[in-house]
């Protein structure tokens, strides 16, 4: 899971909190509690309004059904925050995804101990 901590108003913090709307549709829990989300980087852009957000995820596999829909979702959610004027969702697959990679609330959720 993503260890970066970002002030409370920070434009990372709204970027993180509308990831927390995103949902892969087999697992009931966010993608963010699920440890998908590896990096949130936001970088102010010279000489214009606005910023660009550049998010570094995976997937629970290579195989994954959503592998062509999520990622397209996630990077319009955040297209959507305010001051996000460019977002760019960049899908990796190391360090592959693990079940100790999720959030103790989404491990509790899922019955996970």
């Amino acid at each position: 899971m993503l260890e970066q901590e970002f002030p409370p108003d920070s434009l990372e913090a709204k970027v993180v909190d509308i990831i927390k709307t995103c949902y892969d549709p087999e697992i009931p829990v966010n993608i963010y509690e699920l440890g998908l989300i590896y990096a949130v980087e936001v970088t102010p852009k010279e000489g214009e309004d606005g910023a660009a957000a550049h998010v570094i995820m995976t997937l629970t596999s290579p195989a994954c059904p959503v592998a062509g829909s999520l990622p397209p979702e996630v990077e319009e959610k955040i297209r959507s925050v305010p001051g996000v004027t460019q977002a760019r969702v960049e899908v990796v697959w190391e360090p592959p995804w693990t079940l100790q990679m999720m959030s103790e609330a989404a491990k509790l959720q899922l019955g996970i101990f």
